[in-house]
């Protein structure tokens, strides 16, 4: 199976981090994978996504134009980019910040409050784990254990402190996706 992944928000959000971690699970399970990162002019605080392809075939190229997930964590994101998720695919929509609903009614859309979940956790910076993690209960792309994996990789032993922190994030992630709706 081959999961094609557009991730979006504001820089500063981890939306980067997603990417590569989702890359790096991939690897870690043995699959192809590639990640693109695209960058705003202003870096943090500017626009940044990234695509993500996770897949049992090789991957011919790094660029998706019709995505079977796109996650966003802001509303320019969503504008942009809910056009981008192919019919029958799945959006995550990061609705602590993002006022709008998505207007399509061919795609699954799941709404999670990843900003709030990260501050009822103690830390708004795992926002972008909460997201990932409802990602990965309606995908299976990888495995939370690879994800884990992956940041461990990602943060060194210096920071092995939040790991804890971080898969509790994932989790509640998952749990939020479980009464998501169809379009």
């Amino acid at each position: 199976m081959t999961h094609q992944i557009i991730i979006a928000g504001f820089g500063g959000q981890g939306i980067m981090l997603m990417g590569q971690l989702l890359a790096y699970a991939g690897m870690l399970e043995g699959k192809n994978v590639s990640w693109l990162p695209s960058y705003g002019p202003e870096m943090r605080g500017g626009t940044a996504n990234c695509n993500v392809i996770i897949s049992d075939e090789p991957v011919a190229s790094p660029i998706v134009t019709e995505a079977t997930a796109v996650m966003v964590m802001n509303r320019p994101s969503l504008d942009r980019f809910e056009g981008a998720v192919m019919k029958g695919g799945l959006l995550l929509v990061n609705s602590s910040i993002i006022d709008k609903k998505a207007t399509r009614d061919d795609i699954e859309v799941c709404y999670i409050p990843a900003n709030e979940i990260a501050d009822q956790l103690g830390n708004s910076r795992v926002a972008n784990m909460v997201m990932l993690g409802g990602f990965l209960a309606k995908t299976g792309a990888v495995s939370p254990e690879s994800v884990i994996e992956s940041l461990r990789k990602a943060l060194g032993p210096s920071k092995e402190h939040l790991i804890p922190l971080n898969e509790e994030a994932l989790k509640s992630g998952a749990e939020c996706v479980k009464e998501c709706v169809k379009g």
